[in-house]
């Protein structure tokens, strides 16, 4: 075992200090899958954000319920009684027509149009605070609806939903950006191991020659692809992290505006060390692929 990871471990400074020797090259190459990652990185970050952002805003979720207007006070009181006893309610507060049209009147954009109101056409209402999830959610509003004296049920979390659908929609559009360039990088690693193979062919002849084995050619190989790949993922994360601090600046200029502290955050370590390892994944697919397609026709004449 020990000797397995010494030639690993030699194989791998061989192989560092071989890219080090074509800078151009290997910056270049970084360079192009950094960018192709970046992209759908960047587009996993921003839904991240703005779907931290909807669950702030979520709170508990309230649903309201506006009375008929022939509701009497024997009505209201059956009806108080009847939703404390329904699985779901958490809290459950009532605000009466007086009530809304007095927090109307205290409204600087709407008190003058109070005041020249002649009847008071708001209804008597229910707010009901739920903590259950958003199938409960819809199962309690349909039970709503289905009782005496209710003109309307209005579930106030409604756009928060509408919200996350936008958002699943988003990294659904993400994966799939994801997916198409990912098969791009293990294309350019492809590639440019078949171009490293076709340089090496007059050694790669020799060294069967001489009895080497196929694991031994294959491993510089395989090497190159996963080091190439981790180092476009760690480039792909300098590009968007340095994109965050652009988009940062005038992000807090516009959130000071309505009051707010909010920004961007960068990923976690382990998300960082997960986008660092598939990228080296890839690196190495790409190698894997282009090794088994082209050495096997190097013979030695």
């Amino acid at each position: 075992m020990s000797t397995w990871l010494r030639q690993h471990w030699q194989t791998f400074g061989l192989t560092l200090a071989r890219l080090a020797r074509n800078p151009v090259a290997t910056l270049l190459n970084v360079i192009v899958i950094g960018v192709a990652l970046a992209l759908p990185l960047g587009g996993y970050m921003l839904l991240q954000n703005l779907g931290s952002v909807a669950q702030q805003l979520t709170g508990n979720p309230q649903i309201s319920l506006f009375l008929a207007r022939d509701a009497d006070k024997a009505d209201i009181a059956a009806l108080e009684a009847r939703l404390k006893q329904m699985a779901g309610v958490r809290t459950l507060r009532f605000i009466s027509r007086e009530q809304a049209l007095e927090g109307l009147k205290r409204s600087e954009n709407l008190s003058d149009v109070v005041s020249a109101l002649q009847t008071n056409p708001l209804p008597d209402a229910f707010v009901i605070e739920s903590a259950g999830g958003a199938a409960e959610l819809e199962q309690l509003e349909a039970q709503l609806r289905a009782l005496p004296k209710i003109a309307h049920v209005q579930l106030d979390s409604a756009w928060v939903k509408r919200l996350d659908s936008l958002l699943e929609l988003g990294r659904m559009a993400v994966l799939i950006l994801a997916t198409l360039l990912a098969c791009g990088l293990v294309a350019v690693t492809f590639n440019t191991i078949r171009l490293q193979i076709l340089t090496q062919k007059d050694e790669i002849e020799v060294s069967k020659l001489i009895g080497a084995t196929d694991s031994f050619i294959r491993r510089p190989f395989f090497h190159l692809g996963f080091i190439q790949g981790g180092l476009g993922g760690l480039a792909a994360l300098a590009i968007v992290y340095l994109c965050m601090l652009i988009l940062n600046r005038s992000i807090l200029e516009l959130a000071r505006l309505y009051g707010s502290d909010f920004r961007l955050s960068f990923f976690g370590l382990s998300d960082c060390l997960a986008l660092l390892g598939f990228a080296a994944l890839l690196g190495w697919l790409g190698a894997y692929m282009s090794v088994s397609r082209h050495l096997s026709g190097i013979e030695p004449r």
